[in-house]
């Protein structure tokens, strides 16, 4: 399948990748219709900071996928669904776990059950590679066990599982696509590297961090935006899951040193309590294998992970009125 001409549909799409996605389906020639949640300002997430021209390409959708009427008006009449929306951040999942429940696996059923009803001719369903856990052998593939090491994470293998019974009982043509840590421009401060990026930006001498010894396979934005387009277009990746990662691993601590030789500031790192997991909860290593991937479609991760910094830096700086770095984001 060739992605251009067709109706798409992102869910999530006001979000960090969700934006990036939809910005490169246009640039691809498919019709898109981005889904974003709807609330009282019309806000349009990092969509209303696109073009003009940009906007006037895109159908935007004010919703909630936790509604399924809602999900099912503007599932209809789409040929591809892209659906990204969900509760991601971990810290707050500790808080309030059924909104993640409710979103992430209910939001997930009605999405699918919405592609089903409508005969959509493929899903790309979004997991991540927290739902692996701490790696139990390294590099991670997608045989790896599962282990709900939060509520998050237990939340998406719920989700994860929902998608793969609708392809194995419904015969649904829908992939899962598991990106491993994405970084670039957009991503909200609740994640490492903007964290890291713009606190040093701000002019501070010390910086707060978690735990550094955990390790993350870090792909950039436009990468995993590549990813979900060759799984979309790949009839290979019908009712498959696979794995979306550079195959390769450095320490927060080792990342920290790495942006330090990039902006050129010297900074002392200070451990917040506050931004550390409960000790059964911390994934303490990541690394991706990415043989599926390369097998099933010709995706290959083009940013080195120095030069993906580098590109975030320069957002970051041009765009700190996004970042509250006195704060700490949950």
């Amino acid at each position: 399948m060739n992605i251009q001409g067709k109706r798409v549909l992102v869910t999530g799409a006001e979000g960090f990748i969700g934006s990036h996605l939809t910005e490169r389906l246009i640039e691809l020639g498919a019709e898109v219709t981005a889904m974003v949640q709807y609330n009282s300002f019309n806000g349009w997430g990092w969509i209303d900071t696109f073009d003009e021209s940009m906007k006037k390409e895109i159908n935007v959708y004010t919703g909630d996928v936790r509604e399924y009427d809602n999900v099912s008006k503007v599932v209809k009449g789409h040929d591809v669904v892209l659906h990204l929306a969900a509760l991601i951040a971990i810290p707050y999942s500790y808080q309030s776990p059924m909104a993640y429940v409710r979103t992430n696996i209910e939001g997930t059923t009605n999405v699918l059950e919405a592609c089903k009803e409508y005969g959509v001719e493929k899903i790309v369903h979004t997991s991540t590679s927290e739902t692996y856990g701490t790696a139990l052998y390294v590099p991670i593939d997608e045989k790896h066990p599962l282990q709900g090491q939060s509520p998050y994470s237990a939340s998406k293998i719920g989700a994860d599982k929902i998608a793969e019974s609708y392809h194995r009982s419904f015969n649904l043509p829908v992939a899962t696509i598991r990106p491993f840590n994405t970084y670039g421009p957009r991503q909200s401060a609740r994640a490492v590297i903007p964290t890291i990026i713009s606190q040093i930006i701000s002019g501070k001498n010390q910086i707060k961090l978690g735990s550094l010894s955990p390790t993350r396979d870090f792909n950039y934005v436009k990468d995993t935006v590549e990813a979900f387009i060759k799984i979309a277009e790949s009839d290979k990746t019908i009712g498959e899951v696979i794995n979306s990662g550079s195959n390769d691993e450095i320490s927060i601590g080792e990342l920290v040193k790495l942006i330090i030789k990039i902006t050129g500031k010297d900074v002392e790192i200070v451990c917040d309590e506050e931004r550390i997991r409960p000790q059964k909860s911390e994934v303490n290593r990541l690394w991706a294998d990415n043989t599926k991937i390369k097998q099933r479609t010709d995706w290959l991760p083009r940013y080195s992970l120095e030069e993906g910094l580098t590109e975030t830096a320069k957002w970051i700086e041009k765009n700190m009125q996004y970042f509250k770095t006195d704060i700490y984001n949950v």
